[in-house]
C-alpha cells in the first residue's frame, strides 16, 4: 500500500487527525483514571504513520498496549489536583481504496448461509455471532433481517441491500439517543444514529448466525460547496463490518448506505460500542457539576484529495461515566 516513508501508490489517501477531549469540573479532581482507544491500528489497506496521545496534567503512570482482537488501547492515570483535563490524540495514517472487483469474488457471490462461521476457518469469528448482554436480538429483528436474508442470496447483494434499507427506513436525527439506547428504541422510533445503525445492523447480522463487528472511527467528509473546511468540527463515525466465507471481512456503512472505502479510517473493532469508547475511566472528586468538550480534525494531506460527504456523528453520544458528575454540552462523542 504504501512505503516507510509514506509516499503513496495511486489511490492511497493520508490523513493528519487531532481528536481533542477536554473534560472541566466544578471542583478539584484528586485522581483520575482513563482508557480509551484513541491510536488508529493497522490494516491490510490501512498503515499508520504516526500517532502519539498527550494528557494533561501529565500522569503519573500511562501506557499502550494490544487487547484482545489486536487494537491499540490506552490507559492513563493523572494523581496532580486538576480541575480541567485534557486528552489529545494526534495520528498520520495512510489508507488505501479497496479493490474494484471485492463484490465480485467468491466469497461475496457465495450464499449468505456459508458465511455462517463454522471449523477451524471461522474460529476468530465466533465471538462476534454471539448477542451482548442485556441481549438484542428479539422477534422484530429477526423479522426485519429475514426481509434480507432470503434463502440462497449472495452475502454481498443481502448486505448491500441491508445497508440501503436502514438508510431508508430510518431518519438520522442528531442527539436522539444516547449510549443506552437499545436497538429495540430505534427499531421502534424510526431514527438514532450511526452508532445506532452500525448495532442494529450488527443484530441483524448476529440474528442469522453471521458475524458482525463494531467499528470506531473516522470519516472524512468534504465541506458545503464553496465553503472552507473548517478545523475541528469533524467527528468520531461508527460502521459494521461482516465475516466473509473467506475469513475476510466487509465493512458496510448504513449510516450513510455505502461500503468503506479509502475515506474511513479505522480506530478499533468490538463486539459492540462498549469494547472501543474512545474514552472512559473513574475520578475522585466533590465537583457535582462537569462538562465535556470534543474536537475532532481529519485533514486530507493530499492536495488533490475530494471525498463525497457523509454523516458522522457519533459526536451525539456521551460516552463517559466519570465518578459523580454529569456530562454536559459536547460536540462529539470523547
Amino acid at each position: 500500500m504504501t512505503v516507510a516513508d509514506g509516499s503513496s501508490e495511486p489511490g492511497v489517501r493520508r490523513y493528519r487527525i487531532t481528536h481533542r477531549t477536554t473534560y472541566r469540573y466544578s471542583g478539584a479532581v484528586t485522581s483520575s483514571y482513563g482508557r480509551g482507544y484513541l491510536l488508529p491500528r493497522e490494516t491490510d489497506r490501512q498503515q499508520v504513520l504516526s500517532s502519539e496521545v498527550t494528557v494533561s496534567p501529565a500522569p503519573a503512570d500511562m501506557s499502550t498496549g494490544a487487547d484482545l482482537w489486536g487494537n491499540r488501547d490506552l490507559f492513563f492515570h493523572v494523581t496532580d489536583t486538576h480541575e480541567v483535563l485534557e486528552v489529545v490524540g494526534r495520528s498520520e495514517v495512510a489508507v488505501s481504496p479497496p479493490h474494484p472487483g471485492r463484490l465480485r469474488t467468491p466469497a461475496c457471490l457465495a450464499p449468505w448461509e456459508t458465511a455462517r462461521p463454522a471449523g477451524p476457518a471461522g474460529a476468530l469469528a465466533v465471538d462476534f455471532v454471539l448477542d451482548v448482554h442485556p441481549p438484542e436480538i428479539d422477534d422484530d429483528v429477526r423479522a426485519y433481517a429475514e426481509k434480507t436474508f432470503t434463502a440462497g442470496r449472495p452475502i454481498a447483494e443481502a448486505i448491500v441491500d441491508l445497508t440501503h434499507r436502514i438508510f431508508t427506513d430510518f431518519t438520522y436525527r442528531s442527539g436522539s439517543t444516547s449510549v443506552s439506547t437499545r436497538v429495540a428504541e430505534v427499531l421502534a422510533a424510526g431514527s438514532g444514529v450511526c452508532q445506532d445503525f452500525a448495532r442494529l445492523a450488527i443484530a441483524c447480522l448476529r440474528s442469522q448466525g453471521l458475524a458482525a463487528r463494531y467499528v470506531s472511527g473516522y470519516l472524512a467528509t468534504d465541506p458545503p460547496p464553496g465553503k472552507e473546511r473548517m478545523v475541528g468540527v469533524d467527528a468520531t463515525h461508527a460502521w459494521a463490518s461482516v465475516w466473509l466465507p473467506d475469513g475476510t471481512w466487509l465493512d458496510f456503512d448504513p449510516t450513510n448506505d455505502q461500503l468503506g472505502d479509502e475515506r474511513y479510517t479505522t480506530v478499533a473493532w468490538g463486539r459492540d460500542y462498549a469494547d472501543v469508547s474512545p474514552l472512559r475511566g473513574v475520578i475522585y472528586t466533590e465537583a457535582q457539576d462537569s462538562t465535556i468538550e470534543v474536537s475532532v480534525d481529519v485533514a486530507p494531506i493530499d492536495e488533490e484529495f475530494s471525498a463525497a460527504g457523509g454523516r458522522s456523528d457519533q459526536g451525539d453520544r456521551n460516552p463517559v461515566d466519570i465518578g459523580n458528575t454529569s456530562a454536559g454540552t459536547r460536540s462529539s462523542i470523547s
